[in-house]
């Protein structure tokens, strides 16, 4: 559940391209993207760096397409797990918290990998993988949207968006501190702000 969240899966596909990208996914989730040297990535993958450039014009390509697939991963799991009929918003709400926390007490949790690595960009805004980050977040917030709003939320586009917030807020602020109960304390933000979204549709109903 993990990778929902800005964890990492190994996907299938091309067998040297697989082994490219598997390589350079567990040396960008280790050591970050600007540390990873492309020999490095070649050596870890069992390519000559040739090889590599053949399948990926650049490192810069590479990580595009890594974060790519990461993000396919993320919302394929999503649509799984939380299809139209997963329940109650609050049941949502709570298992994404519940499902976070479980992830975040895994030995050696080193927090989300996908959120770190777009931040390692943060000044190079024509980067390719931060328009895919940008993308990808935004599609995770409207599939939450859209599920609050077949839950019977109001506004869910705005709950999605404060969830997220309190979500990756929880990952960093759990990633220094390593106390769990950051998580716990954003999971009951996150109900307060759907109880308060319900009371506010009881009494304006219009």
């Amino acid at each position: 559940m993990g990778i929902l969240f800005g964890g990492w899966a190994v996907a299938r596909g091309d067998k040297i391209r697989e082994r490219i990208s598997a390589a350079a996914f567990r040396l960008f989730r280790q050591k970050g993207f600007l540390r990873s040297g492309v020999d490095e990535i070649a050596a870890a993958s069992g390519v000559t760096k040739r090889t590599l450039y053949a399948h990926f014009g650049s490192k810069d390509e590479l990580l595009a397409q890594v974060m790519a697939t990461q993000a396919k991963l993320a919302l394929d799991v999503f649509r799984t797990d939380f299809a139209p009929n997963a329940g109650s918003a609050r049941e949502i709400v709570a298992t994404l918290f519940r499902d976070l926390g479980r992830w975040a007490s895994t030995p050696r949790w080193a927090g989300p990998g996908y959120s770190r690595l777009a931040a390692e960009l943060a000044d190079l805004p024509g980067h390719p993988a931060r328009a895919i980050a940008r993308r990808h977040k935004s599609e995770l917030e409207t599939l939450l949207a859209e599920r609050l709003a077949s839950a019977g939320v109001g506004d869910s586009h705005m709950l999605a968006r404060q969830i997220w917030l309190l979500m990756e807020g929880a990952m960093m602020t759990m990633l220094i501190h390593g106390d769990p109960a950051y998580i716990d304390a954003a999971a009951d933000a996150a109900l307060v702000l759907l109880a308060g979204r319900a009371e506010g549709t009881e009494t304006n109903p219009g």
